[in-house]
């Protein structure tokens, strides 16, 4: 296997000096709304953002979290699209100002019909129907909309009713509604809704078929007219005092990207002819816009990213000194049009060395991609080939590994000093003691006076 390294110190090198550039900026669009925000709907990454997540009142944008429980109920089979519901006197019976779909209290609808009518004139009449059919009470289906909110993740929302007739506890952000928004267009029979410009109702029992239409002017020109927006595929108005006009809408480009917008707070304002304009609509395409001209989803980083392979040392092997560490899978985002990807910082995390053997697509470490102070993703590193270990290399090893546990180390010590004491003990001890016996057999020294007397 051939070495790199040189090549590859002088590309980190290079890419070094790259990232002392300074990065573009891209001009702010300044909402004209008390908060607003951009999200790409297919990556969930948002793209812009203006006081997202501070409380606002949602006015009728609550209706998504409304037909959101019910379509839940309907999905786990508590009720179906094509039940019937009577309407209550109570559920009819609103303020006088109050956007309604003109259900007359007796009437029998069946769930699906009251879904457009909750969803495309806004009535309030068809939520507390629903919430009634699915909930037994309206205070039980809100109890519903917030458990599903809190599931959502929507950490600032509540909700006091099923209608968004306003309630100083009632309230949300911008953040949150796009994920109400986002999770509610995951749902065919809810998608369909929300970018009908209008639906034919069926006959009822106290009404003939008729026509009702969305108040979403992005979609119909009945209520609101010069807003048709081509792209857009939905979603849902709102309007109170408190709250002013709201929108959270959704659009496709020819490229197949859906981005979100929401906004909240717009106030109608005067064109230089006098006519008003309702600001929510024209905001939200004038952000959609922005938005579509200027992002662009592309790959970060991958295996054949430059710069980005690294060596690492491998040891106990005699075939190769090194392995490469490439990039596993690949980093996508939707980024604005100047970005620059030699302005992105490596954050690369791999060890000195590991040893063989090695199998390719072994993870090694950890590659983190960050523009801007933002971090975009981490991926890991694996190898990028095999590496055999050398047997003989990892017995040494092993020997070496061996004799430097404290516990062999005392032993061989131990060892040593027995084998001193046998060999003092054999040279110096024992030829003393053979020496003495030699002596004392052989009669050496004065032999003792004999007292004997007798004959000789």
């Amino acid at each position: 296997m051939k070495k790199y390294r040189f090549l590859s110190l002088l590309s980190a090198a290079l890419m070094a000096l790259a990232l002392t550039c300074p990065a573009l900026a891209l001009e702010d669009p300044a909402p004209q709304a008390k908060a607003a925000i951009i999200v790409d709907g297919d990556n969930q990454e948002v793209l812009y953002e203006f006081h997202a997540h501070e409380r606002m009142y949602p006015a009728s944008i609550t209706k998504i979290m409304t037909s959101l429980v019910v379509l839940d109920a309907v999905d786990s089979g508590e009720i179906t699209l094509d039940t019937e519901v009577t309407a209550s006197a109570q559920a009819v019976n609103l303020p006088w100002d109050s956007s309604t779909a003109g259900i007359k209290a007796g009437e029998q609808l069946t769930i699906l019909s009251l879904l457009y009518c909750d969803l495309l004139p806004s009535g309030n009449d068809a939520c507390n129907i629903l919430a009634e059919a699915v909930g037994g009470t309206s205070a039980e289906f809100v109890a519903r909309m917030n458990a599903k909110a809190q599931q959502l993740g929507m950490q600032d929302t509540h909700f006091a009713n099923p209608h968004g007739l306003h309630d100083p506890e009632h309230y949300t952000t911008a953040y949150d509604i796009y994920l109400m928004a986002h999770a509610a267009m995951d749902n065919e029979t809810f998608r369909t809704i929300v970018r009908s410009p209008s639906y034919n109702l069926p006959a009822t029992n106290l009404q003939p078929e008729r026509i009702i239409y969305s108040s979403n002017g992005l979609l119909s020109s009945f209520y609101n007219i010069g807003y048709i927006y081509g792209k857009a595929i939905g979603i849902k108005t709102g309007y109170t005092g408190e709250a002013g006009r709201c929108l959270a809408s959704a659009a496709v480009d020819e490229l197949g990207r859906t981005f979100y917008c929401v906004v909240l707070g717009t106030e109608d304002t005067p064109d230089a002819n006098g006519a008003m304009q309702r600001l929510s609509f024209t905001e939200s395409k004038r952000l959609l816009e922005w938005a579509f001209d200027n992002f662009h989803h592309v790959t970060l980083l991958d295996q054949n990213t430059e710069n980005v392979m690294r060596e690492v040392s491998v040891t106990l092997s005699d075939e190769a000194d090194y392995v490469q560490a490439v990039p596993k899978g690949e980093i996508q985002a939707t980024v604005p049009s100047d970005f620059d990807i030699k302005q992105a910082k490596l954050d690369i995390q791999l060890p000195d060395s590991i040893e063989a053997p090695v199998t390719a697509g072994d993870r090694l470490g950890t590659v983190t991609l960050w523009y801007n102070g933002v971090e975009y993703g981490t991926l890991d590193m694996v190898a990028a080939d095999s590496v055999e270990r050398s047997e003989f290399l990892y017995t040494i090893q092993r020997i070496e590994h061996y004799w430097n546990q404290w516990w062999v180390k005392a032993l061989a010590a131990a060892g040593a000093v027995l084998i001193v004491t046998l060999v003092v003990f054999v040279a110096v001890v024992l030829p003393k003691r053979r020496a003495r016996r030699r002596y004392s057999r052989a009669g050496g020294g004065r032999r003792p006076s004999s007292n004997y007397r007798g004959r000789r």
